[in-house]
């Protein structure tokens, strides 16, 4: 499992060499409602799938351990035990975003709320 900053993602996504890949978020809905990103023009091919944490075990026949997945929570520290879940299910292109979709709003995309 990897740790990326959201400066990292597409990068990363290059790396792996994959021609798609899923940026998940694993957030409540009601976080969603209050700020949500956009997956940046340079991460083409890149699907955001929104899946709160909880549900993840029930809903993981929703991904595939052929493709990257990067992690995002709020800060970093679900997005991480995903990530590391995921690892452990055999998924080998895992990442988290460190510092989650705060460190998004700072470093990439200005216009996502922070809460």
């Amino acid at each position: 499992m990897d740790r990326i900053t959201p400066n990292d993602l597409a990068a990363w996504l290059a790396h792996q060499g994959a021609n798609q890949a899923v940026l998940l978020d694993v957030r409540e809905p009601w976080e969603l409602a209050t700020a949500s990103v956009k997956v940046p023009q340079e991460a083409s091919g890149c699907e955001l799938l929104a899946i709160p944490m909880a549900q993840i075990p029930q809903r993981l026949s929703e991904l595939s351990a052929d493709v990257p997945v990067a992690c995002l929570c709020h800060h970093g520290a679900r997005s991480l035990r995903v990530a590391a879940f995921l690892a452990q299910q055999g998924f080998t292109k895992v990442a988290n975003i460190e510092g989650g979709i705060d460190a998004w709003a700072t470093q990439l995309d200005s216009s996502v709320p922070r809460y």
